[in-house]
């Protein structure tokens, strides 16, 4: 089941008469369970179409469905309760609040949502082990290397169990192991969770990672290739290992 799909999405800016495209009769389906890298140069609508699957831009025309549900109609209350309901983002910057600690990072995603008390906190020390935090639950994160911040900030996204994943050059400010770590997360959760990931990224070395890789220029989708079937990620375990060993 395509569980986010888009179907002949156009996004057009207006500068005073002036009509500048941006995304020009674009499909794409994200099914359940499927980690999909999406590369392209800057300026091919790489980032427009992210804000366009996360609901925070509504494009100029086409349709984007979330279960099978069009958004074209929804208010702008509704759209936010959709996010809150089915998305998680990862952003390049962390965005970590620096005077919170990383569990308590992870509890303010929860906050937000409306889940606090015992069961937020524990929910936030779960999701923090699961990505190999179990050691840093209470590091703030001036004292947390760069792979350490993204995967507080992968925990924070997945948290509240979202439907999607979006992750927005999750691998931009690490350095290479580290890359590959946040990469092989992201392939995890797709796959043992059943998610929706879409993960924006100029890295080719990380790209073995996605089950599908999309090829976007000027607004279009120019090609794609899909990892051979039975063909596993690379060191998909490797986090899975590190966690037990901090555990």
């Amino acid at each position: 089941m395509a569980f986010v799909e888009i179907q002949d999405v156009r996004k057009v800016y207006r500068r005073d008469t002036q009509e500048i495209p941006v995304l020009d009769g674009l499909s794409l389906s994200i099914p359940e369970g499927e980690f999909v890298a999406l590369m392209g140069p800057s300026g091919s609508g790489k980032t427009t179409l992210l804000s366009i699957l996360g609901c925070i831009l509504t494009p100029t025309s086409g349709d984007l469905k979330i279960a099978g549900v069009s958004t074209n109609r929804l208010s702008a209350e509704e759209l936010a309760n959709l996010r809150r309901k089915h998305m998680g983002f990862i952003f390049q910057s962390y965005n970590l609040f620096p005077t919170l600690t990383a569990l308590e990072n992870v509890r303010i995603a929860l906050d937000v949502r409306g889940q606090k008390g015992f069961a937020a906190a524990n929910r936030a020390e779960e999701v923090l082990r699961d990505v190999g935090l179990a050691y840093r639950l209470r590091s703030y994160p001036a004292n947390l290397s760069g792979g350490e911040q993204q995967r507080v900030a992968v925990a924070r996204a997945i948290a509240s169990s979202p439907s999607i994943v979006l992750a927005d050059e999750p691998t931009a400010a690490l350095d290479s192991e580290n890359g590959h770590a946040v990469m092989a997360l992201l392939a995890r959760i797709a796959k043992e969770q059943n998610r929706s990931v879409l993960a924006v990224t100029h890295d080719p070395r990380t790209l073995s990672y996605a089950d599908r890789v999309v090829k976007i220029e000027d607004g279009r989708i120019v090609g794609e290739e899909r990892r051979p079937e039975g063909l596993d990620a690379p060191e998909i375990t490797d986090l899975t290992k590190r966690r037990k060993a901090h555990a």
